[in-house]
C-alpha cells in the first residue's frame, strides 16, 4: 500500500504542476499572436482525450461509474452518457 500512495502523491503533485503551467501559458498566450491563441485552443481537445484515457483506464480497472462521476462532478448517467460509448465499446 505504501507504493500506491506515493504514486498518487506523486500524480496529484505533477497535476498541481500542469496546472501552474496551463495557467503560465495563457498568461504568456496573452501577450503574444494569434497563432499561439490557436495552439493553446486546440490544447482543449487534448485534454478532452487525456479525460478519456484515464476513464477508460479506471473502467478497466474495475473503478464504478458512480465513483467517476463522483470524481468528475456528475451523476453516474450523466458520466456514463459522456465516457461510456467511448470507454466501453
Amino acid at each position: 500500500m505504501g507504493r500506491r500512495r506515493t504514486r498518487e502523491r506523486e500524480t496529484g503533485e505533477w497535476l498541481q504542476m500542469l496546472r501552474r503551467m496551463i495557467a503560465a501559458g495563457g498568461r504568456r498566450v496573452a501577450d503574444a499572436d494569434e497563432v499561439e491563441l490557436g495552439v493553446l485552443l486546440g490544447m482543449r481537445h487534448d485534454l478532452d482525450n487525456a479525460i478519456a484515457e484515464a476513464v477508460k483506464g479506471q473502467r478497466r480497472r474495475g473503478v464504478s461509474w458512480a465513483y467517476i462521476a463522483s470524481a468528475s462532478g456528475t451523476t453516474r448517467q450523466a458520466a456514463q452518457m459522456r465516457w461510456g460509448r467511448k470507454v466501453d465499446a
